[in-house]
């Protein structure tokens, strides 16, 4: 298994940018799929955008197509999103996922607010 933590979140102006990162513990991350997903109050958890595991290939939501970005650093066992031009109904909780053969962990989320 791989334990991740989530980091990066806060409150942000409309048009406004935040990066966030998840950070895995281990020596297998490099072999992980990775990926963000949100929940906003009242919504279901929802896919944002994922990225396999050297980095070569990346999907996104349509919500976030050109503005957000995933990347991920195997160096440094950490995954992360670019989110620019922010906009209120980015506001959610941003989980961060792993998979490897079948076997999917979760981080405990970092909270990202969007004032209009």
């Amino acid at each position: 298994q791989v334990q991740l933590v989530e980091s990066g979140g806060g409150l942000v102006q409309a048009g406004g940018s935040l990066r966030l990162s998840c950070a895995a513990s281990g020596r297998t991350f490099s072999t992980y799929a990775m990926g963000w997903f949100r929940q906003a109050p009242g919504k279901e958890r929802e896919f944002v955008a994922a990225i396999n595991w050297s980095g070569s290939s990346t999907s996104y939501a349509d919500s976030v197509k050109g503005r957000f970005t995933i990347s991920r650093d195997n160096a440094k066992n950490t995954v992360y999103l670019q989110m620019n031009s922010l906009k209120p109904e980015d506001t959610a909780l941003y989980y961060c996922k792993a998979d490897r053969l079948g076997v999917t962990n979760w981080g405990q989320g970092t909270q990202v607010t969007v004032s209009s």
